[in-house]
């Protein structure tokens, strides 16, 4: 394979002007220099001057990139597939999301007893410019009533509105500062249990974005006389789930400070005084999540002393009294349970593929395996209420993997079968890939596992890889549908993400393992996997491309710095890449427990030892690179990608026509949800860079070749 033809591309290419500043600081005896602290302010008119610098240097390299019409219409086409989610049951109403071909974003539609349905709320129509996003829905018990969230422009700062199922009409709302709010509904559908953030006028400044509380709310009331549950006293970075049992009587609070994996449980009794009484304390150290079954016992999935996960036991009036009901298994992560008619199904990951299992509820006892329509991952589930709903022994899940988009499947405990409840609704052709999963050895000797997803099962011979990861905060990810995955492969390409440490495919300890003083572990993993696909046959540092977002970003960022040579490209996506300011900015206070704190010696140490900023050398031949960012980002700065560019373009040794550092910016989108459009355009333009960059012919015939 060539590298395509440059002619439309720029003959040459200057960097917009970047004044370096001598600024130096002394930081517990480390001098960190900061020459671009001044990107930092987005305000500014020196900024804002770089910024559409910028922006017209990237637009005139990405339009002119071959390409880039095929493989739009392409993307187009295989998001087509639509997508359908697991129904929730509301006493025989069913609830659930579905996405047609043409829709940007996902439909919420209730379907009746009868099996008619109908659209309950759609925001491709609520906002015909797609920049409105369903953050989150939750039905009352009796299925009369609807609270959802939604939000705009990418910021995540969640409305919350209360619908009448039966009419249409939007009861209250909207109710503010709701970001990340679940809601438990009370009998009735007049009461519900919800969490919103304090108002943050009377914060200090650096506070605004915390501060939570679990409130009561009644429906039509002021949420200003809303009665406080939970939260006061507390840390301000609590985040909080709440839940009901099933009889209404118990009150399940989660809570844990920040993205730490540390949690709290509480649990009150509403027919008693109502005050919710600690149940497992963050100082543990575990991860816990707790609810009442059917059955009236409270249920915790935990990783106390089980770093692997078990399931205990204990009588909801004694909750601290637990007993062990499922043992941790050496060889899988237990994720979550559910009661069905007199079962347990527990669901596990077993080297990041789900996968699902029968239990005795009374003794534990491993009863037998759930059919699943083959290797790939579980994407919510569901079951009836017994007292109310037919189909009391189903279970409902969403379903994916590699070639197969999100779809709802059933299992039938009575007939031990597993069926398609409802295919996702757009008829795509998809290319023939094949995928496996293969291990490789790290530096320390560690095995870690990889998925290689191809045209070929043996490599011919070295073509274009694209390789991901993620590596932090205890997220792992499993096989599922990806139309950039199967735009790659079917222009023959390889794609490839590593299960690195950081992640939970193989437990907590695996997650630990990737955090704080240990996190170049993720790094030399990351690159043990780029020489793994090399070495292999399958590729070519000259034709090997990276690309990671938010803590993945981090990852590509430490990588091309690490080990500029074993790349030809970077696509750096919302990133973490100043290590030693990144608690200034949004919510990066929260995660001084995943990676360390500048200000405390030893774990500054920790973080001037990868932090990609810092580690930019003059004179390095460093490979191309593009930085994506969101201007309504709201978990991580676009200035880390904006300081990073600037000290990348400063210093790099390669000819910018040929391997060019670019930055492009979006604005009225974040750092999540987006519409399909949108994600098409990104996707377009971060696939063509890479492309171009590591020979990938994206304008003749498809290069896969047969399967061997």
């Amino acid at each position: 394979m060539t590298q395509p033809s440059r002619a439309a591309l720029p003959a040459t290419t200057t960097y917009p002007a970047a004044p370096r500043q001598d600024l130096v600081e002394d930081l517990h005896g480390h001098l960190v220099a900061d020459p671009y602290r001044w990107l930092e302010d987005p305000a500014s008119p020196a900024t804002r001057e770089w910024s559409a610098a910028q922006d017209d240097l990237t637009r005139s390299w990405l339009d002119a990139l071959p390409g880039r019409d095929r493989l739009g219409s392409r993307l187009a086409e295989l998001m087509r597939t639509g997508a359908v989610g697991a129904p929730h049951w509301r006493a025989g109403r069913a609830f659930f999301t579905r996405r047609d071909p043409e829709q940007d974003h996902p439909v919420l539609h209730v379907r009746e007893r009868d099996g008619s349905e109908r659209v309950l709320l759609d925001v491709n129509a609520l906002d015909p410019s797609g920049r409105t996003t369903l953050d989150a829905w939750s039905p009352s018990a009796e299925g009369t009533r609807l609270a959802y969230q939604v939000s705009v422009g990418g910021d995540e700062h969640s409305l919350l509105h209360v619908l009448d199922v039966d009419t249409g009409e939007v009861l209250e709302g909207p109710i503010d500062r709701c970001r990340y709010s679940p809601v438990a509904w009370l009998p009735g559908g007049e009461e519900f249990f919800y969490v919103r953030r304090l108002d943050p006028a009377g914060l200090p400044e650096d506070e605004r974005l915390f501060h939570r509380r679990v409130y009561r709310h009644r429906v039509g009331a002021d949420p200003a006389t809303d009665v406080t549950v939970h939260g006061d006293g507390l840390d301000h970075t609590y985040y909080y789930g709440v839940s009901l049992s099933p009889d209404k009587r118990w009150l399940l609070i989660n809570g844990s400070p920040g993205t730490v994996r540390r949690d709290s449980v509480w649990i009150a009794d509403l027919r008693g005084d109502g005050v919710p009484r600690e149940v497992l304390a963050a100082d543990a150290g575990a991860q816990c999540t707790a609810w009442v079954g059917r059955d009236g016992r409270l249920y915790l999935v935990t990783s106390l002393d089980a770093p692997r996960f078990r399931l205990c036991v204990a009588d909801p009036e004694r909750p601290t009294e637990w007993t062990e009901l499922v043992a941790e298994q050496p060889d899988s992560v237990l994720d979550a349970a559910t009661w069905l008619d007199g079962s347990l199904v527990l669901l596990r990951t077993r080297h990041a593929v789900s996968e699902l299992h029968l239990h005795d509820p009374a003794t534990g006892r491993h009863l037998g395996e759930v059919p699943l329509p083959g290797t790939g991952s579980l994407h919510g589930w569901s079951t009836t209420d017994p007292a109310t709903d037919a189909d009391r022994d189903v279970l409902w899940f969403g379903w994916s993997d590699f070639v197969t988009p999100l779809s709802v499947h059933r299992f039938s405990l009575s007939t031990g079968e597993t069926t398609l409840h409802e295919a996702n609704p757009g008829a795509v052709e998809l290319p023939e890939v094949t995928t496996q999963q293969v291990e490789y050895t790290s530096a320390d000797g560690t095995a870690v596992r990889m998925f290689v997803v191809s045209g070929r099962r043996t490599p011919d011979l070295p073509r274009p890889a694209l390789l991901t990861g993620y590596g932090g905060f205890a997220v792992g990810r499993g096989p599922g549908y990806s139309a950039t995955t199967l735009a790659w492969v079917e222009a023959g390409g390889v794609w490839a993400h590593a299960s690195l440490r950081g992640g939970d495919e193989e437990g907590e300890q695996w997650h630990r393992a990737g955090m704080r003083e240990h996190k170049q572990n993720v790094f030399d993993d990351f690159h043990a996997a780029a020489e793994h696909l090399v070495g292999q046959g399958w590729t070519t540092p000259e034709q090997l491309a990276i690309m990671g977002g938010s803590n993945g970003g981090l990852l590509v960022g430490a990588a091309l710095t690490q080990r500029p040579e074993l790349y030809a490209a970077v696509v750096c996506s919302a990133p973490l890449l100043d290590m030693v300011r990144y608690e200034n900015f949004l919510l990066g206070r929260l995660w001084a427990e995943e990676y360390g704190s500048a200000s405390v010696p030893e774990e500054l140490a920790w973080l001037l030892s990868y932090s990609p900023y810092h580690r930019v050398r003059e004179g390095v031949e460093y490979p191309s690179v593009l930085f994506t960012v969101f201007e309504s980002d709201s978990r991580v700065d676009p200035n880390h990608a904006r300081k990073m560019c600037a000290a990348l373009q400063h210093a790099t040794a390669s000819d910018p026509t040929k391997h060019p550092v670019l930055l492009r910016r979006e604005t009225e989108v974040g750092h999540a949800g987006r519409s399909v459009s949108r994600s098409v355009g990104l996707a377009v333009d971060q696939l063509t860079f890479l492309a171009w960059a590591t020979g990938l012919e994206l304008t003749g015939p498809d290069l896969a070749g047969p399967e061997l």
